[in-house]
Formats: C-alpha cells, sequence, structure tokens
C-alpha cells in the first residue's frame, strides 16, 4: 500500500482542491506518472482560450470587471489609504459574515517537552462549538524574554485528517506527514525551522482539519459510505477517509451559507482567536508576530494579514491569483473554502491582501502551478505592485516566482525566513 498512499498523496494533496465531487477533474502535477493510469483528467493545455463553464465564461467575468472593483484601491476616487482600507476591511468582513467566538478562551496545556533543540507544548482550547482545538507551539529550547512570533498555518492537501503535523515534527509524528513533507516541504518541517530562528511559533487546526474535522460518527449513518473514524495507524482507512470529507465539501459549504456565515468567515473566525492566544502569552512580543503558509495556508494568511493589522509581516506561498482565474480557469481545482459571496465586484482577490499596505507583504509562486494560471498569477502580483506603489509603500512588496509545481520548498523557506527576519527582527 506504500505505492498507493503515495500516488494518492501526489493527486490528492494540491493544497486548495476538492476532491472528487460527481466527475469534476482534480488537478495534479505533470511529472506523476499514474496520471496516464488514472481516470483524473486535467484540462488540456491546448484549450487556453476556452472556459471551464463553455460560453458562459466571458459574460461571467465580464460581470465583475466592467470596471474596476467598487473598493479597489487602484480606483482615483480613492486617495486616502487610512479611509480606504477602513471602508474596504469593513466590506470584506460583512461579506465573509464572520461569526462571533466570544473572548479569550482558557487555554490547556496538555504536553510541555524538548525536542529537535525547541521547546514544545501541545496546546488545546474549546471554542463555543465542535470539539477542542489542538495546536502545537514551538520555540528555542533556551529562550528567553519575549520573542517575535509566527502564526503558522498547514496547507489543505486534499487531507483532512491531518492539520498542524504537516508542518511541524514532534516524537509522535504520523509517518504519512513524513511523505506529506517530502512532497511539498524539502522533507522540512517549517515551522520547526524558522523556530530555531528564534520565533515563538504557533500552529493550530483549521476549522474542518484534524481535531477541528468532521468525524463519522457525528453525521448520519446514511453519509458515512459504510467507514468509521479511522485511528492514526490505519493508513488505508484514512485515505478512504479524507475522500469522504472532500465529498462532504459542499455539503458543509452550503450548510455554513444556510447558517448565514461563509467557510472563509469561519476559517479566519478560529484563526483569529488563534493570534488572540498567542499575542497573549508572556514570551511573545505582540508588537512583532507575522504569519504564513502554503496553499489553503496561503489563503489563511491572505485572509489574516489583509484583516488584521497585528499581523505586522505575512509570507503567502501557493495560493495567489485574481477572481478571473477562478471564473474561467480554475474554480474546480480549489475547495469550497475559497469563495467568498459578492466580493468580486467590490475587490480582486489579490487586494484582500493588499489591505493591509503599508505592512510588508511576501508572494511565493510556482511557475508550474496546477492550482492557477501563470499569466493571472502575475496580473495579481501586478496588482499589488500598483496598491502598494499608490500607497508609497513600493519596497514594502515583493512577489517571486520559482520554478517546479505546487511547493513550497527549502528555497522557498529561505526567502521566506529572510522576509520575516528583516521586518520583524531587523
Amino acid at each position: 500500500m506504500k505505492n498507493t498512499r503515495r500516488n494518492f498523496l501526489k493527486v490528492s494533496s494540491l493544497a486548495g482542491i476538492s476532491l472528487t465531487q460527481g466527475n469534476w477533474p482534480i488537478t495534479a502535477s505533470h511529472t506523476d506518472p499514474t496520471l496516464s493510469q488514472n481516470p483524473i483528467r486535467i484540462m488540456n493545455t491546448t484549450d487556453q482560450d476556452l472556459s471551464i463553464i463553455g460560453q458562459y465564461g466571458p459574460w461571467a467575468t465580464a460581470q465583475m470587471q466592467k470596471n474596476l472593483p467598487s473598493f479597489s484601491f487602484r480606483k482615483k476616487e480613492w486617495k486616502d489609504l487610512g479611509e480606504w482600507k477602513k471602508a474596504a476591511r469593513n466590506q470584506v468582513m460583512q461579506r465573509m459574515a464572520i461569526p462571533d467566538l466570544g473572548g479569550l478562551p482558557p487555554v490547556k496545556a496538555n504536553k510541555k517537552y524538548t525536542y529537535d533543540g525547541l521547546q514544545i507544548e501541545e496546546l488545546s482550547w474549546q471554542l463555543p462549538y465542535g470539539r477542542p482545538t489542538e495546536a502545537i507551539l514551538l520555540k528555542p529550547q533556551n529562550a528567553q524574554g519575549r520573542l517575535p512570533a509566527i502564526l503558522a498555518f498547514h496547507d489543505h492537501g486534499g487531507n483532512k485528517y491531518f492539520g498542524t503535523q504537516k508542518i511541524t515534527r514532534i516524537p509522535s509524528q504520523n509517518p504519512l506527514m513524513a511523505e506529506h513533507q517530502k512532497l511539498y516541504y524539502s522533507g522540512l518541517a517549517w515551522a520547526n525551522e524558522i523556530a530555531k530562528q528564534g520565533y515563538v511559533v504557533l500552529v493550530a487546526d483549521a476549522f474542518d482539519f484534524a481535531s477541528r474535522r468532521i468525524m463519522l460518527q457525528d453525521v448520519p449513518a446514511s453519509m458515512r459510505n459504510g467507514l468509521t473514524d479511522p485511528e492514526p495507524s490505519n493508513a488505508d482507512g484514512i485515505e478512504k477517509y479524507n475522500q469522504w470529507a472532500g465529498d462532504h465539501e459542499h455539503i458543509l459549504s452550503k450548510s455554513l451559507l444556510s447558517a448565514g456565515t461563509t467557510w472563509p468567515g469561519v476559517f479566519f473566525a478560529e484563526d483569529r482567536k488563534a493570534l488572540d492566544i498567542l499575542c497573549a502569552r508572556t514570551d511573545v512580543d505582540a508588537s512583532r508576530v507575522g504569519c504564513g503558509g502554503l496553499s489553503g495556508g496561503g489563503l489563511r494568511t491572505v485572509l489574516m494579514a489583509g484583516l488584521d493589522e497585528r499581523i505586522k509581516c505575512a509570507v503567502c506561498v501557493g495560493f495567489m491569483t485574481t477572481w478571473k482565474d477562478f471564473i474561467l480557469n480554475k474554480s474546480y481545482t480549489h475547495t469550497w473554502m475559497s469563495y467568498i459571496p459578492l466580493l468580486p465586484t467590490e475587490l480582486d482577490f489579490p487586494e484582500i491582501l493588499g489591505l493591509r499596505t503599508p505592512l510588508p507583504s511576501l508572494v511565493l509562486n510556482d511557475m508550474e502551478d496546477d492550482l492557477f494560471t501563470l499569466l493571472e498569477m502575475k496580473q495579481a502580483d501586478q496588482i499589488l505592485t500598483e496598491v502598494y506603489k499608490k500607497a508609497n509603500a513600493a519596497d514594502r512588496f515583493k512577489t517571486s516566482f520559482y520554478p517546479g509545481p505546487h511547493k513550497f520548498d527549502a528555497k522557498m523557506q529561505a526567502e521566506a525566513f529572510e522576509w520575516f527576519g528583516k521586518w520583524l527582527k531587523g
């Protein structure tokens, strides 16, 4: 089963995808030799001028491209940066319908130990709904005083069974996560690596992942497809659960919309609670906090960094494009948790991150990333460049393009760590 698990990771671990719903295709790395034997199809590269929704594509795009989005800072009507940020941020938060999670929850330290040159705490806290959120905190073993901090976001990866372990390394690491890190992170646990550079790093399970995932035992038996919740040692059971969880995404998203909220809103609410917990710690300098992550973690970076100015430095990896790219080319490669109703006529996707201007932002893209088109990744770069330039903060924004498929490899991590160091330590 080892090869089967590896192939599953390659096909399903593109963070931000929604696993097979009906007959829609899933993207995967073009370098995967198993694709010729897999019923999953990729859009032919010769179909570049066609839309994934046929002749409706140009019409749909025109709905949000007749003029610049109404809250775009690129419009000449918006002249004052502060006024624009206040108005646009309020609009985004209204569209996201962010739920109120109350005050700071009590935090329980379940384990404390040293490992990998780090002092590690396994934490949990109870939100008003669901099982307790589990998190891992890391900092240098002999650290003293208040340190700069990073709120590190794990990826989606088509893998709801795991969360924090995707980007950390602890003694109880699941072997499947070693494969995951090899595939997307050059075999590195990037949260550990940056903690070693003098940061307090907090990684919490996102909504619908790991400790926050939907358990099979909690849904009607008719929806379980004969499955039961797998143990961590049951690789085949985990694979089947992840397939079920991918198919279940549209149900969860529709239910959230019916409840008057959105998946991005719940994401942000829970991540903001983790930020509250991080900033409240006595070993953290709350004036020097950054955030970052790959793909699904990049999406969460866009939301958190754009909407909460406690984030002084942001690194978005593998999740930057335009709404046009989703409409015409790539909505089928992404999870239901990516979309905010009505917002595209008011802000283009990159401009959500641009709401943090003039605070520093780094965007890292992969040129052969199947989740986006290179053309629209470059267009997103142009949009953010214009926003930062208009705010007289051009030196605080940077985009880098790396060869290869969807990943956050060692070279990209090195640039990210340098950026964090420049703005949180320098």
